[in-house]
């Protein structure tokens, strides 16, 4: 069974190139990690496959970074992301 830890919030995003910009709010984020996206009309898990901080490609993301990532389904600003965790 999996749990999740609250990750941070989505603050921008861009439709067209299917990018959300998050605030990470405590813990971390990696390459590789699984995510759940959660709000009003919003609820998907995605591994992160891209992430981008200052538009230079990174590995792990730390609390008080603002990240891109590239997202499989539709979010919105202010949408919650939980990290999954086994």
């Amino acid at each position: 069974m999996s749990t999740e830890l609250e990750l941070g919030t989505v603050t921008h995003v861009f439709n067209k190139i299917g990018v959300a910009a998050i605030d990470i709010e405590q813990d971390s984020l990696k390459l590789g990690d699984t995510i759940h996206v959660k709000g009003r009309s919003s609820d998907f898990t995605q591994r992160v496959d891209s992430m981008q901080l200052d538009h230079q490609p990174v590995i792990v993301a730390c609390c008080g970074q603002s990240v891109g990532i590239r997202v499989a389904g539709h979010v919105h600003e202010h949408d919650r992301i939980y990290k999954v965790v086994a």
